[in-house]
């Protein structure tokens, strides 16, 4: 079984960092409810690429001592791989999230969409994207991640037309589009958009204007998935023709 791993704060791993104390949220999961011990080996992440190789030399109540014995950094990838997931009635959003943290998604954007049942306004809004938040982080630990995907602000439609026309590629996955996903070319670089619509699909009006600012349309295959693992297959197939990071 591969060490666990544990977030700490942007800047706690800084050059020349030998020993680490643990404490925390994280410390009493480590001490208390996994029981590590001396001798055991932990990885740590500052969630912005910097992580350390350590092993128990203490452990406390609530806390361990590490000492560092590699780190390293992950570069940022040159292709980045962004989620637009549409909002989902349920859990449904929170398992597409959960299952894109685990496939080396880059950012998750939540989307308003037209079909969306689920509607994010003021309170109840910054609510739910904290639920995202804390499911990416959760994610993270659990696939030994050395970066926290970003969960951008909710969109709508304007505000998501206006980053495909930024994107290097955008692709929109729907279920009567005429290409296949494994026919896409990939750039090396840039910032590549999957876009996931709700269980009712991708309205008319959408669709026309996602491809009018130069998103691509294609299914995965004869099938029509959940939102919920929508985003999950296409991800791993465009791991597959990108190759695998």
């Amino acid at each position: 079984m591969s060490a666990p791993l544990f977030l700490v704060g942007p800047g706690a791993l800084p050059d020349g960092t030998t020993t680490v104390h643990l404490d925390g949220a994280e410390g009493r999961h480590a001490a208390d409810v996994q029981r590590l011990a001396p001798g055991e080996t932990v990885l740590l992440a500052d969630g912005a690429g910097r992580v350390a190789r350590c092993t128990v030399t203490t452990a406390h109540r609530g806390a361990l001592d590490l000492a560092v014995e590699e780190l390293r950094d992950e570069p940022e990838p040159a292709r980045r791989l962004v989620l637009v997931q549409a909002l989902a009635k349920g859990e449904r959003d929170l398992l597409a999230v959960e299952s894109a943290t685990e496939l080396d998604v880059d950012e998750v954007v939540p989307w308003q969409a037209d079909r969306s049942i689920v509607r994010w306004r003021g309170e109840r809004g910054e609510k739910s994207r904290r639920r995202w938040q804390r499911t990416a982080v959760a994610a993270t630990k659990q696939s030994r991640r050395a970066r926290v995907p970003h969960v951008a602000e909710p969109v709508g439609r304007a505000d998501l037309v206006g980053r495909v026309r930024g994107a290097a590629l955008t692709i929109v996955l729907h279920e009567e589009a005429d290409a296949a996903l494994t026919g896409v070319s990939l750039p090396e670089q840039g910032e590549v958009l999957l876009v996931v619509g709700p269980e009712g699909g991708v309205s008319p009006d959408e669709l026309d204007a996602l491809t009018g600012a130069g998103a691509q349309p294609v299914r995965l295959g004869r099938t029509v998935l959940r939102t919920s693992t929508a985003g999950a297959a296409a991800l791993a197939s465009l791991h597959t023709l990108g190759g695998w990071r």
